[in-house]
């Protein structure tokens, strides 16, 4: 199988996309559908798992006090 005439799933509906310069959204198979994912990053719809180790908190770090004038 040759590389133009390979095809994926677009990875938000499922249709197939020719990887190809005639698919400019690939892996995409629209701009909707690109924006659409982009969107569910943005409002982290989607997360990458990470193992926590035990030694990181949740906690942010503490402002530092400055002087008063």
């Amino acid at each position: 199988m040759s590389a133009s005439r390979r095809s994926v799933n677009c990875p938000r509906c499922g249709v197939a996309v020719r990887w190809g310069a005639e698919s400019p959204f690939r892996p995409f198979c629209s701009e909707r559908c690109k924006t659409i994912d982009l969107g569910a990053w943005a409002n982290e719809e989607y997360r990458v798992a990470v193992k926590s180790t035990g030694d990181e908190t949740d906690t942010e770090p503490e402002q530092t006090k400055s002087a008063a004038p």
